[in-house]
């Protein structure tokens, strides 16, 4: 049995059990403890950089990433509240006397946890980022493929009119792209401010071009201001996460209406199977990336209500974001691998949905006769049929209006919006 190390989680105890989601994926490795660790010495060691300590000191405190022990560090925090405490402890005892004076220079706890959890943020969001691309391909293929697949739109679960599948598959890759935009266009900056964002301890106005070496050398953006209680930058990560598990969580849950045994239109490709009924072959995928729909708003909750943070440095709105945070990136790496595999492996059935049309008698297309006949000389068909209790289509056939009866002629400009939703790129 593997090991949590091996799992990805990185987290002593917690192996992914209640997370499926997440589990295994590349988002869970880049976010797990052995991730956050490697990230809070990679900033400790930009810093020693930056101010221009020798490179000997910087790549001393480089090497300790392999020889620290997460689960040690996680309980000594308990003693400050945050782990870069005995992170700096622990790294001096490492680099010895010679170096020991470059380790946290300058800096608070706060910059260096920031600035790792931006590190850990940027490995995600290049994950993300690709899984998006790999979901939009597969939609805008099944896009083009059904443009003209005709099938029932529904409304307020109701059959309503025509459209077709290819408008709906490119709605979901519109909120793919979407989902890719806004995440690629937040700013991830690097924090640095000292105790309480002066900077006072990195030599006053020649600290600013420490803060952009610091930057530089985390290859994270350079910050206007130091941030310790200005969270623009976790509350637009989080909301841009968020956005990303909500926006496949829209395909998800068509998907997962589309596939129940009576509707049949589409299957995944390799459906999940059941502990207690053989028969089954269950939408996991859809499944998982919509369970991360439902939980990613909570999480963005806490981010929101940590924006305002009193004084210079806060006490609990900045502790309460790390897990979150990290849920968040999780929940989306998770989301988007899932709705990649989901995309590819998509199968989707034309026949079903013709015949799921026959199952109104018509009635899918009364708007059709009202547009073209007026609306009370399609009342008057939908009267008649009821009264005689034969399907609208049969009435229609019988008072001559049978070329009015197909779906297919009845889609509007379903084709045409398809192929402008696939010019985006």
């Amino acid at each position: 049995m593997s090991s949590p190390e091996r799992s990805g989680s990185g987290d002593p105890g917690l192996c992914g059990l209640l997370s499926p989601a997440a589990t295994g994926t590349a988002a869970e490795a880049a976010t797990g403890d052995a991730a956050l660790l490697r990230a809070l010495v990679a900033a400790e060691a930009a810093l020693a950089r930056a101010p221009g300590a020798p490179d000997a000191a910087a790549e001393a405190i480089a090497a300790c990433a392999d020889r620290l022990d997460a689960r040690e560090l996680a309980l000594a925090a308990r003693a400050g509240g945050n782990p870069v405490i005995p992170l700096a402890e622990a790294v001096r005892a490492e680099v010895g006397a010679a170096w020991a004076r470059y380790v946290h220079r300058g800096a608070t706890s706060q910059d260096i946890l920031d600035s790792a959890l931006m590190l850990l943020a940027e490995d995600t969001r290049r994950l993300v980022l690709a899984d998006l691309g790999r979901t939009a391909e597969a939609l805008a293929r099944l896009a083009a493929k059904h443009r003209d697949t005709v099938t029932a739109g529904r409304t307020l679960t109701q059959q309503a009119v025509p459209t077709t599948f290819g408008l709906r598959a490119a709605g979901w890759r519109s909120l793919a792209l979407d989902a890719r935009d806004r995440l690629a266009a937040v700013v991830l900056p690097a924090q640095l401010g000292g105790a309480a964002g002066t900077l006072a301890a990195l030599g006053g106005d020649a600290a600013l071009a420490h803060v952009a070496a610091y930057a530089r050398e985390l290859g994270l953006a350079e910050p206007a201001l130091p941030w310790h209680t200005l969270r623009t930058p976790v509350a637009d990560l989080g909301a841009a996460l968020a956005f990303c598990c909500a926006a496949l969580g829209k395909a998800a849950v068509d998907v997962l209406t589309l596939s129940r045994t009576e509707v049949g239109e589409v299957a995944e490709g390799g459906g999940g199977g059941s502990s207690a009924m053989p028969h089954k072959a269950n939408p996991v995928r859809a499944t998982l990336v919509a369970a991360a729909a439902r939980q990613a708003p909570a999480q963005l909750s806490v981010l929101l209500g940590a924006v305002p943070a009193e004084d210079e440095r806060p006490a609990g709105a900045w502790h309460a974001e790390w897990a979150p945070l990290r849920e968040l990136l999780r929940l989306a790496g998770g989301a988007a691998t899932h709705a990649a595999e989901l995309a590819e492996g998509l199968r989707v059935f034309p026949g079903r949905m013709a015949h799921n049309l026959t199952l109104t008698g018509g009635l899918v297309v009364s708007e059709r006769l009202s547009a073209e006949l007026g609306a009370a000389e399609a009342k008057k068909l939908i009267e008649r049929a009821a009264a005689a209790d034969v399907p609208f289509a049969e009435a229609a056939r019988d008072a001559g209006h049978a070329a009015l009866l197909d779906p297919a002629g009845w889609t509007g400009a379903a084709g045409a919006l398809v192929d402008r939703a696939l010019e985006r790129r």
